[in-house]
């Protein structure tokens, strides 16, 4: 018998929790699943976004109530200090240049929940209003929630099921990650994706509704419905892969984006908003003087469905519909997609793996001085019949107006693009970029809502 001080050792368990990965498989392939039809999806979701009052309007700076340009600094605050502030950001690259950017240095919880019905995972999806948006209601996670909202600064109601992400919670962690947000708008933030599978009873609001990954994988080809939110936590679930090998191992793989990184290391620090130059503050805008780039403006929102009814805030709104796209080819057997190691001062790293093509109006010129970046051509004059996947989604709502890309993953030849591609371009497996999305800010957003099409089977 062990005495008192000496313990047993606790027993050791696998590293892999091969059963989480195992529980989506037949989740991917359920079809319509027990809650509900597709079509039963759509009459609920048109219900929930004619249920809600909305009206979102631009206003002056002058009329929002909370936030002022601070003195001396210009920066555009919150008088809380908290949510987010408008500053203004210094990247030394190739050339110089300046520019606002959002500050917000909080984790958010991006939360999906999962349970089992007739032996299927589904997952609790939101109809969700954020001002941003282009149709303003679309499909969020379970919970979507910054730190300053979920501890309702705000003063506003609490956010649902919050206690399932947060604190002592309850259910099964089948993925958790720290993921950053689109790093041209964003200077270093960052959320927690989160899926947590439950085995008891959850009472479902009526703005909330039981979905497959299946029926996810079909509504993920639809435009302007699955919420920015919503593709970054799918993008992180760990679905089984069978790949056979892929051209460069894990570790060469992570050798080589750690080389783009040493090499490609900018200078991005915050300045004062003030100090920016190029940039105008006007009455309803902050813009640059060549009317190329992204603009900041003010809104004021009516919203009876959220936790705050009404509020007003800042906005970041882009010049126009950007692209972002995968080449593909099938490589002895195997998927390959075509990355690019792409820089953005507001990442934590500053280099993280992207589309193989990205572009912006505005954004792409600033950082390379080229109107467009390599390989976009042959995304966007693709034979339709190569098109494997294509949609229209919008960025995260509730900071961005308006801000849609166009999202297409192409199957390509040795013309468009070769095997040996050019410095900062690398070929790799969907296998290892979910490998590389269950740990944090290897993955752009760009590159995760086209993994999200990828996981669920959109891609064809």
């Amino acid at each position: 018998m062990l005495s008192d001080s000496v313990k047993a050792a606790p027993a050791l368990r696998s590293r892999e929790d091969a059963a989480a990965a195992a529980l989506l498989a037949p989740s991917a392939a359920a079809g319509e699943g027990a809650h509900p039809s597709t079509a039963d999806f759509d009459a609920w979701f048109a219900g929930r976004a004619a249920a809600g009052r909305y009206q979102v309007r631009q206003i002056p700076f002058g009329a929002l109530r909370g936030w002022s340009f601070e003195e001396g600094t210009g920066n555009l605050r919150h008088e809380t200090g908290r949510f987010f502030s408008v500053e203004g950001l210094h990247v030394a690259l190739e050339h110089d240049w300046y520019q606002p950017i959002l500050h917000q240095p909080e984790v958010g919880v991006l939360g999906l929940l999962a349970k089992r019905f007739g032996g299927e995972l589904h997952f609790l999806m939101q109809a969700k209003m954020e001002p941003g948006n282009p149709n303003l209601v679309q499909l969020s996670p379970t919970v979507q929630a910054t730190y300053s909202n979920y501890t309702r600064v705000h003063r506003g109601k609490g956010t649902r099921y919050l206690e399932y992400f947060v604190g002592n919670r309850r259910g099964r962690v089948l993925a958790d990650a720290l993921q950053s947000e689109l790093g041209w708008w964003f200077y270093r933030k960052s959320n927690r994706n989160m899926v947590v599978e439950v085995t008891d009873e959850v009472a479902v609001h009526e703005d909330y509704r039981w979905v497959t990954l299946a029926q996810l994988g079909e509504l993920m080809r639809r435009d302007l419905l699955l919420a920015m939110d919503t593709r970054s936590v799918l993008s992180c679930l760990p679905v089984p892969r069978r790949e056979r090998g892929a051209l460069l191992t894990d570790v060469e793989l992570l050798s080589w984006l750690t080389e783009m990184r040493s090499r490609r290391h900018p200078s991005a620090r915050l300045v004062p908003l003030a100090r920016t130059p190029g940039w105008r503050v006007g009455d309803s805008s902050i813009g640059h003087e060549d009317g190329r780039c992204f603009r900041v403006v003010a809104v004021s929102v009516e919203a009876d469905r959220r936790e705050v009814s009404r509020w007003t805030q800042p906005l970041l709104e882009p010049p126009g519909q950007g692209v972002a796209g995968f080449l593909s080819r099938t490589i002895d057997g195997v998927r390959h997609v075509l990355v690019h190691a792409r820089v953005e001062p507001g990442l934590v790293h500053t280099v993280e793996l992207g589309p193989t093509a990205q572009w912006t109006p505005g954004d792409h010129a600033r950082l390379t001085g080229q109107d467009e970046p390599p390989f976009l051509d042959a995304l966007l004059t693709a034979d339709p019949a190569r098109i494997r996947y294509e949609a229209v989604h919008s960025e995260e709502g509730g900071r961005f107006r308006n801000a849609d890309s166009r999202y297409l993953v192409v199957e390509a030849d040795e013309t468009q693009a070769p095997l040996d591609p050019p410095p900062g371009y690398q070929w790799v497996t969907p296998g290892q970029l979910t490998w590389l999305l269950r740990h944090g800010h290897y993955v752009t957003m760009e590159a995760r809502t086209l993994m999200a099409g990828l996981n669920l089977g959109s891609v064809r």
